[in-house]
């Protein structure tokens, strides 16, 4: 994580989205995320992978936003991204994380495809973005695993990746791996069996030999990512399928452009949890009326409208936040620091907001007839949302401590 003075300098950036197209296309995400909403409730209760709204963002040819213009894409930058993202997470956020994963695959190769020495190999670039343009392509990395957990912490994943004549054969076992059922490639995090190991990440299609889905995940919110575990054994990989090599010892080296993607969406949909939540809990207010008050509805309260204001200035707080980094990021004048901080305060508010919005709505915020508790349980789920802000926390901490002072110290 770097200075917040240090701009982060784009390389090989794309061309972007026309406004007039830009604008077109966050209107049709927007009249999707309004569908999503009357289907979330069905979805939550069942945790099924939400085959038929990625059938929907094909028809409404959403799914091919990030790829680049000239490789027949919408070219979008992160701004119209995390829109689009936080339009569809008001329908329904399972949804928008899904998505949100295939969108940052997509900028990663038009990035990579930008560049003399990028790390996608072009062969597999170009037939992961023609499978996309023509399908519900869904990608998605697995790299969180049960003995290392993520590996934002550190360490090695146990997964391997074995040299065989023409490529590789991966075995292993990840967790948490979203929409696993939905995705027709799998980028997997190993270590080479090598002499000198190294680290990277290997596309295989989900359907591959030796590619087992083992349903696992039963959580109280997210419910329809079904980011289930997936088993691995001896799983064919071509040569040219393997991205990012480099020495195992150096760790997993993220790209600046690659984090900043990454927590925008993930800060974005949150948020657009809690403005759903939000939005309930405005009509909910101003719809009931206790006898106590002489037929007044709640939202005549003083006390009540303060509360509000409150959750106004979170989510006011956080539109700030996610518009001017977005925005100064497809200008490549953000700092590349500033993610890790929109991602935690961003979340961080979206659960006061919703929390506060439990206070005033009483009984009617906890029970299932209402959608305020299922956008209450979806929003907590940032809090463990990897890296989680414990950890992002700990490192602003330990920059801090170890910077020198410019001033002399005083003694305790």
């Amino acid at each position: 994580m770097s200075d917040l003075s240090q701009p982060l300098h784009h390389t090989g950036e794309p061309a972007r989205t026309p406004p007039d197209e830009a604008l077109a296309l966050l209107g049709r995400a927007r009249e999707l995320g309004r569908t999503l909403a009357t289907q979330a409730a069905e979805r939550d209760l069942s945790a099924q992978a939400p085959a038929d709204a990625f059938e929907a963002l094909q028809a409404q040819d959403l799914l091919r936003l990030t790829i680049a213009r000239e490789h027949g894409g919408h070219g979008a930058g992160l701004d119209l991204t995390r829109q689009v993202i936080a339009a569809i997470a008001y329908g329904d956020p399972s949804v928008a994380l899904i998505l949100s994963m295939h969108y940052s695959l997509h900028a990663a190769i038009a990035r990579s495809l930008q560049l003399a020495d990028g790390e996608w190999p072009v062969s597999l670039a170009h037939r992961l973005i023609q499978a996309s343009l023509h399908s519900p392509s869904l990608m998605n990395a697995a790299q969180v695993e049960p003995a290392l957990g993520s590996p934002s912490h550190g360490g090695l994943p146990a997964t391997l990746a074995r040299r065989v004549p023409g490529g590789w054969q991966i075995s292993g076992h990840k967790v948490y791996v979203t929409g696993v059922p939905l995705l027709s490639w799998i980028s997997v995090l190993a270590v080479t069996d090598e002499a000198e190991p190294r680290l990277g990440s290997f596309l295989l299609p989900r359907e591959a030999p030796g590619v087992q889905v083992v349903e696992t995940w039963d959580p109280i919110g997210m419910r329809a990512t079904a980011s289930h575990d997936v088993l691995f054994d001896a799983v064919a990989v071509p040569e040219d399928h393997a991205v990012g090599l480099r020495p195992a010892h150096l760790g997993q080296k993220r790209d600046p452009q690659t984090i900043a993607w990454y927590f925008s969406q993930v800060a974005s949909l949150y948020d657009a949890t809690a403005r759903a939540g939000r939005d309930w809990l405005l009509g909910f207010l101003q719809q009931r009326r206790p006898s106590v008050l002489g037929g007044a509805a709640l939202a005549s309260l003083p006390t009540v409208q303060e509360a509000v204001g409150r959750i106004e200035l979170l989510l006011s707080t956080n539109d700030w936040l996610l518009q001017s980094h977005a925005q100064a990021y497809d200008l490549g004048q953000a700092p590349d620091a500033l993610g890790s901080l929109v991602k935690q305060v961003v979340s961080d508010n979206a659960v006061q907001a919703l929390t506060q919005a439990l206070q005033l709505a009483g009984n009617h915020g906890l029970s299932r007839h209402h959608p305020l508790e299922r956008h209450h349980r979806n929003v907590l789920c940032s809090q463990v949302h990897a890296p989680p802000n414990a950890l992002l926390r700990s490192q602003l901490g330990r920059q801090a401590l170890e910077r020198t002072p410019d001033g002399p110290a005083t003694p305790v």
